[in-house]
């Protein structure tokens, strides 16, 4: 005769509870807080410092795509205020599940106005290259705090 459903239920609850309680023990307090932290890979498919960092970063445009699982994240054109006459749009991929400064890549899009249309305009390296960096040291900056707690 099979046994209904909620019958086995208690059975089951014990058996997982035992299985958690033998995979937490597994940790123990001396395994090292570093390791740890050193990927910080949760649901997201990336590493999270990266991720958090690029999107404080980036915050200043619109989005256009944030996509956790693949890294990739988009903003839509930006005008600065003070500047109406250019735009950039900026592109940023995480490669890596690793805090690393070759898991990054930042790409830019400047556009400039010429007799009402938007043309095509060069983006300096430096201005990437900087980009590149203050995702870098965010990131970093994010991992340290998240070690120190």
């Amino acid at each position: 005769m099979i046994q209904p459903v909620f019958q086995l239920l208690p059975v089951r609850s014990a058996a997982a509870l035992a299985i958690v309680a033998t995979l937490a023990a597994c940790g123990g307090p001396s395994r090292p807080r570093a390791d740890a932290a050193a990927a910080q890979v949760t649901t997201i498919g990336v590493n999270s410092f990266l991720w958090r960092a690029t999107l404080e970063a980036v915050s200043f445009a619109p989005l256009l795509q944030a996509d956790a699982n693949s890294g990739v994240v988009i903003t839509d054109w930006y005008t600065d205020p003070q500047n109406p006459a250019e735009r950039v749009k900026i592109t940023v991929s995480i490669l890596d599940q690793d805090l690393r400064a070759d898991a990054l890549r930042v790409a830019a899009s400047r556009q400039i106005a010429q007799n009402g249309n938007w043309v095509d305009a060069p983006v300096q390296a430096a201005t990437v290259q900087k980009l590149e960096d203050i995702i870098l040291t965010r990131a970093r900056d994010l991992r340290r705090e998240a070690l120190a707690s």
